[in-house]
């Protein structure tokens, strides 16, 4: 394993991104021989294929897959290098890559000014999926730290609270239970839902709010692949949905949703920043933690003004 060199790591992380040896050479302008040759080099040094051979392409074998697990760790710990070496030279503080899951990018970016305000030599970058997507790219290192409501299991982590994440079932205005008080879970269960797809915060939390329900989490509504679509789908009058409360500031302020008062409602979770707890945190990444535990919670929409039922204003002041 001494012998192995980083042009090597490189080699097999391009292969298994682009599927062949062809398109893996052009993109590090080496030639096809070249590429092969680095493969196989890696491959007698374990005495392990890394790949299967298939007409589709270069599929990677376990071996393969263990392999540039530890390129990916290899390359950030590199990067995280070079941002330090960076801070001693005081040429710049860092980069860092900021994940959230598509619920949170209502306030992600006034988040992200905010910091970039405080900290202007930080370089940042967002990318938004959903649960499964934003996991998978801390699996792959893809990101630093993730914002999210739920700690992901699937990879060791470390999860900071840094705010209140309400949960609410909304409706058109003119639905027949939006000016009914205390709506029982009974009564709610009996309506047409409009929910996210398997694996997502506000869908698991529906599961377990109408699990008491008999027969009800079996077949309970149809799905759609983002809450802006589903917003769009209430106002037009196919069904209600439970959704974040972040998420509905401007409609619920304009009068096109409100949120209904039922029993048990609005459900408390909260919004977690997490990052791998078995790699180093740079000092961007520390820093924005520590904005994070300082501010986050300033950047979360008002939920008070939302929903008249409840108390005080929570989950923001911003």
């Amino acid at each position: 394993m001494r012998n192995l060199t980083l042009k090597q790591f490189k080699t097999v992380q391009a292969i298994i991104s682009h599927g062949k040896i062809v398109s893996a050479a052009k993109v590090l302008g080496l030639s096809p021989p070249a590429v092969t040759i680095q493969l196989r080099q890696v491959e007698e040094e374990f005495q392990l294929a890394l790949f299967d051979r298939t007409s589709d392409g270069m599929r990677p074998t376990a071996a393969g897959l263990a392999f540039v697990e530890t390129a990916q760790a290899i390359e950030e710990r590199l990067r995280l290098l070079e941002d330090k070496m960076d801070a001693i030279k005081g040429v710049r503080i860092g980069s860092l890559r900021l994940g959230v899951v598509s619920t949170a990018k209502y306030f992600a970016p006034r988040l992200m000014a905010g910091f970039m305000k405080e900290h202007p030599d930080i370089d940042m970058r967002l990318a938004i999926g959903n649960r499964a997507e934003t996991i998978n790219s801390l699996k792959n290192h893809d990101i630093d730290i993730a914002l999210m409501g739920r700690p992901a299991r699937e990879v060791p982590v470390r999860a900071s609270v840094f705010g209140d994440h309400p949960l609410v079932i909304i409706a058109p205005p003119d639905h027949k239970l939006a000016s009914v008080r205390e709506i029982s879970k009974e009564r709610i269960a009996e309506e047409h839902f409009l929910i996210r797809e398997p694996g997502s915060g506000t869908r698991i939390s529906l599961e377990i709010f109408l699990s008491d329900v008999p027969g009800r989490i079996d077949d309970l509504g149809v799905e759609m692949g983002s809450n802006e679509t589903i917003k769009q789908a209430v106002m037009a009058g196919l069904g209600i949905a439970f959704i974040s409360a972040h998420t509905i500031a401007a409609e619920t302020e304009a009068g096109r949703l409100v949120i209904l008062d039922v029993v048990g409602m609005p459900i408390r979770r909260q919004w977690f920043s997490v990052m791998r707890s078995d790699h180093a945190i740079s000092p961007a990444m520390a820093t924005f933690h520590d904005f994070l535990m300082r501010k986050g919670a300033m950047y979360l929409p008002l939920f008070g003004k939302l929903y008249p039922h409840e108390g005080p204003d929570i989950g923001g002041r911003a």
